[in-house]
């Protein structure tokens, strides 16, 4: 059975030099800093993913800080790292696997479900002594055949009207004080999508950055849905990153099936016409029951 969600450390001790490992550290402030950590210490036999250059698609100023790649262009990335429809993956970055969870969600959408994130990152991986190695690695080119899913994502304009059917819920993976618009430090506008609810990505975390329980997730999360199916509700974060945690998280918990508005609040506030609210997330009441033809 593939490892779909998350692998320790231990496990994939003994698996380096069989699996693909994809190291994804990144700093939003510093485009080079992931690929010279990479290129100084890296997991024996990972190969390099930047979320700017192979995890997202050019900029408009319109569509987002990380847009969605091109099916092509991401074919081509999986490709080049090495990547078959049978390989096992395994994905991480500095710790909490926040950019990590970027190629996890990539990789499901492009119909690979063998991917798991490394919890607690290369910091636990590090802190426990295990081998490291330097340079910059590749892996023979693979011939990664995709089967897309386009439920796993939705557009700015689904998003605009599913907002207002009453039903669907809005998930911002923001922390609290980006999404009540207290301290923008990214993007140009500060607030939220109206009637959205916020769950910080790092809440999925425990003390030590590794991931909370999966019990532990499945009762945050079922909380935080209000009886609705996980098909019910949207994440988004500031660009489509951190969301991913969450939806790495939910699948972890066993409540697959939330898609993700990749575009995020960096594609929704670019537009001066679309509405924003700031201030802590209002009361959203229980869904109307669905009944069932």
């Amino acid at each position: 059975m593939p490892f779909t969600t998350l692998v320790s450390t231990e496990v994939l001790a003994a698996h380096v030099g069989e699996w693909a490992i994809v190291d994804c550290r990144f700093d939003l402030a510093n485009d080079n800093w992931g690929r010279e950590q990479y290129a100084a210490s890296h997991i024996p036999g990972a190969v390099y993913a930047s979320l700017n250059d192979d995890l997202s698609a050019p900029r408009t100023g319109t569509n987002g800080r990380h847009p969605l790649p091109s099916q092509d262009a991401l074919v081509a990335t999986l490709q080049r790292l090495g990547i078959g429809n049978d390989t096992q993956v395994v994905v991480y970055d500095q710790d909490s696997g926040l950019y990590a969870g970027r190629l996890w969600w990539l990789l499901r959408y492009a119909g690979h479900r063998g991917v798991a994130l490394l919890d607690g990152g290369f910091a636990k991986w590090t802190a426990e002594g295990r081998p490291v190695s330097a340079g910059v690695e590749t892996r023979p080119r693979s011939a990664f055949r995709p089967a897309f899913d386009a439920a796993m994502h939705v557009t700015v304009d689904e998003v605009a009207r599913r907002a207002a059917d009453g039903h669907t819920l809005l998930v911002d993976a923001r922390g609290a004080d980006r999404f009540e618009g207290r301290a923008e430090t990214i993007d140009k506008v500060a607030g939220h999508i109206p009637g959205a609810q916020n769950r910080f990505y790092r809440s999925n975390l425990a003390p030590d950055g590794t991931m909370l329980s999966a019990d532990a997730l499945r009762t945050a999360f079922t909380d935080l849905l209000g009886g609705r199916e996980p098909a019910d509700a949207i994440m988004y974060c500031g660009s489509g990153v951190s969301a991913c945690h969450n939806l790495l998280s939910m699948e972890h918990a066993g409540l697959p099936g939330s898609p993700l508005y990749t575009g995020s609040w960096s594609e929704w506030s670019a537009d001066p016409s679309r509405p924003i609210e700031t201030g802590p997330p209002r009361t959203v009441p229980a869904p109307p029951h669905r009944g069932r033809a």
